[in-house]
């Protein structure tokens, strides 16, 4: 399904063309996309001023380092090292801007970073081994051809499976705190690395995990309202739900907004790669929840939990509006219902739209080279609150790309 808007650019000059003010406050007038009009214009001039974004940003980066955030109060770049689950991010962004724009400099950053980061493809500590090296190593190898990047891929593939027992039929999230067997719907997020996995090697076994998980996260992370619960704790020895809390959420029992976005592009991929129609269903379901909660602003920027308050002063958080966008983008070509696909590629326009314009959308050279601003990464931690977030980034410009490739001519 093409879209060939007609471009009104007087409108976008006037309010989605201009950047934003680089201010940390989020009291400012909602962006109107009552009425979305993404041309490949609109598309063209966000790669070029993200391209520049983030030649500044990475000019802030230490070599052995990754970008995380930036502080805006303390005017302070926050760099990672390679094992924290972000630091794919950095570079994935860079080959999207590569791949969309043809400069050649983004992809030789990119190609920087994988050279620190390869050693993570024998970390069998985390579960975020698709975050880390399928968004980094993943873009590049389907870019590039470059076969090293499938070596690196397999063996980080082969690590991640370490953390699936059959006992629990589930790939264990942290081996830190006092939990026994958590699992986080973050984690729906890494399936797609080994689908991949699967698919290169012809080994079935990465498949198999990926639907066990899916089905055993489907059965006890989701309520009656397709909501889902951050972490549910396993009995390591029989399975069982020992508990359902939240890490990162309002509450235990509250919707927190990033989670519900990892569960809906979870389960669109898993739908993707099996064609299972429990999958689709699933995905559908998790986003009428999003879509049509009455707590979801009118900007399609959610605040940072669906159950914090409705008002001027409740974080929102961009990095779950940033992944929206592309998961329902990509759900939209699979739903059968004609109504309900042009609901998602309407609620995504409408976000790309928000995310694009100044109340978002930093200025050139600020936000720490960050493309987006007000994301939260862990309100109850008050840690990464109202700042820019390096994932915000890569699906703001995922985002823009499947837009780009699927409905415009």
């Amino acid at each position: 399904m093409k879209r060939n808007h007609k471009f009104i650019y007087a409108l976008l000059a006037a309010g989605l063309l201009v950047t934003g003010c680089g201010q940390s406050t989020q009291k400012t007038e909602e962006p109107d996309a009552s009425s979305p009009d993404i041309t490949e214009a609109f598309i063209q001039e966000n790669i070029a001023f993200s391209v520049k974004q983030y030649e500044h940003l990475s000019t802030l980066v230490p070599e052995d380092k990754l970008p995380r955030t930036f502080i805006q109060e303390e005017a302070k770049s926050v760099s990672s090292g390679t094992s924290w689950w972000t630091s794919g991010f950095y570079p994935g962004t860079l080959l999207y801007l590569y791949e969309m724009s043809g400069d050649s400099s983004m992809l030789q950053l990119a190609e920087q970073k994988l050279e620190i980061l390869e050693k993570e493809k024998d970390n069998k500590g985390t579960h975020d081994l698709g975050f880390m090296l399928f968004c980094s190593f993943g873009n590049a190898y389907r870019i590039t051809g470059n076969e090293h990047y499938k070596e690196v891929m397999l063996q980080g593939a082969e690590s991640l499976a370490t953390r699936f027992h059959p006992e629990t039929g589930l790939i264990k999230s942290w081996d830190h705190g006092s939990w026994k067997y958590p699992v986080i719907i973050d984690n729906m997020m890494n399936l797609e690395f080994l689908f991949w996995a699967s698919d290169v090697s012809g080994d079935d076994k990465y498949r198999n995990i990926n639907i066990s998980h899916a089905d055993s996260t489907l059965k006890n992370h989701f309520r009656d309202d397709f909501s889902s619960y951050h972490v549910v704790d396993y009995d390591p020895a029989t399975g069982q739900v020992v508990d359902k809390k939240t890490h990162q959420g309002k509450a235990d029992d509250s919707a927190w907004s990033r989670g519900q976005s990892w569960g809906l592009y979870g389960y669109t991929v898993m739908y993707r790669d099996t064609k299972d129609p429990a999958y689709l269903a699933q995905a559908e379901n998790i986003a009428a929840f999003i879509l049509d909660h009455p707590n979801m602003p009118a900007d399609m920027v959610p605040y940072w939990d669906y159950d914090a308050p409705a008002t001027d002063t409740t974080y929102r958080d961009a990095s779950a509006a940033a992944l929206n966008a592309s998961a329902l983008l990509e759900l939209s070509k699979y739903t059968a219902d004609k109504t309900k696909a042009e609901k998602y590629v309407s609620a995504a326009e409408k976000t790309l739209i928000s995310l694009s314009s100044d109340k978002y959308r930093a200025k050139l050279g600020e936000n720490g080279g960050f493309i987006l601003m007000h994301s939260v990464g862990s309100l109850p931690h008050n840690s990464e609150v109202d700042v820019p977030l390096t994932y915000a980034d890569y699906y703001y410009i995922e985002a823009l790309k499947r837009y780009q490739e699927w409905f415009l001519d």
